[in-house]
């Protein structure tokens, strides 16, 4: 009897300790696999903070490239060059670093930062000179704006001088006014008849003129025969991009008022029956003309 209650007390023991064990290991179970679930976070995040400092890198280095795209500056490029190098070579480490090494990936973190403070002053110093660029191009615009306006004005004064030296060229122009031809003969007396003709009086005034050129002129005559043959030719003047022949020439003093003026143009030919037509020129411009007929 005593023997069997000592067995029911054991088996009881038996059972509260199994239920114990029981427990405690359920529990253990439990915590480890807590651990378990904690430590694959802890992976994960570490794997998600290697794979973004990774994107910053690539980003970084992006960047550079764009910065390079508007800069001309040689110097600048260079070192603009070197820190991308720099950072695609982290960048190369950063990935072949395990991101449960957490010195490797400590480090690069602290040169990543490095990375992103140096691209923040290039990326001042850049838009610094792409300011300063731009405000010379508007400068730049704004000075070849004023110089076509300039041209455009000077052009336009230009034309308006050339008008204004044409227009006071042609009223500076001499005329001659109250032009007649007269025929004498060896007496000085007005010949009748083409074969008593010694010489041609050629009689006219130059007009008042305060805007012409004063002092000497030269004057030339041109006798025309009915044959349009020049009347004892002298020589040859320029008119109107030609040459014409000239009978007789004379200098006279111009000083802007009205000037008389008298050629004498002697016959040493016989002429014969018609019109005889008188030219006058001086600067180059006929000023004017007159005409004589004889019937014999």
């Amino acid at each position: 009897m005593k023997n069997s209650k000592k067995m029911i007390a054991l088996a009881i023991v038996a059972l509260v300790l199994l239920a114990v064990a029981g427990y405690f290991i359920v529990n253990l179970n439990s915590e480890l696999q807590k651990e378990k679930d904690n430590n694959e976070k802890y992976v994960q995040l570490a794997e998600m903070d290697k794979k973004e400092m990774e994107n910053e890198y690539a980003q970084f280095a992006m960047q550079y490239d764009e910065m390079k795209r508007t800069i001309k500056n040689d110097s600048l490029l260079q070192r603009l060059n070197e820190e991308q190098n720099r950072a695609n070579s982290l960048l190369a480490e950063l990935k072949r670093v395990k991101s449960n090494d957490a010195a490797e990936i400590a480090r690069l973190k602290r040169e990543l930062a490095t990375v992103r403070e140096v691209l923040r002053s290039y990326i001042l110093q850049v838009d610094s000179l792409n300011r300063e660029n731009k405000s010379l191009r508007d400068e730049n615009t704004l000075v070849k704006a004023q110089y076509n306006t300039a041209t455009t004005q000077i052009s336009s004064l230009t034309e308006e001088k050339q008008s204004l030296t044409k227009t006071v060229a042609i009223a500076a122009q001499l005329d001659a006014t109250g032009v007649s031809l007269q025929a004498q003969n060896k007496k000085g007396k007005a010949a009748k008849k083409t074969k008593d003709i010694k010489r041609f009086v050629a009689s006219f005034r130059i007009a008042r003129n305060v805007t012409a050129k004063t002092g000497e002129r030269r004057v030339y005559v041109s006798i025309l025969k009915p044959t349009n043959d020049v009347v004892s030719k002298s020589g040859m003047l320029s008119y109107e991009n030609t040459s014409v022949g000239y009978s007789a020439a004379k200098s006279v003093e111009y000083n802007g008022e009205e000037t008389p003026v008298t050629v004498y143009v002697n016959v040493g030919e016989m002429l014969s029956a018609g019109t005889y037509k008188l030219y006058i020129f001086v600067d180059g411009s006929m000023i004017g003309s007159s005409s004589i007929t004889f019937s014999k």
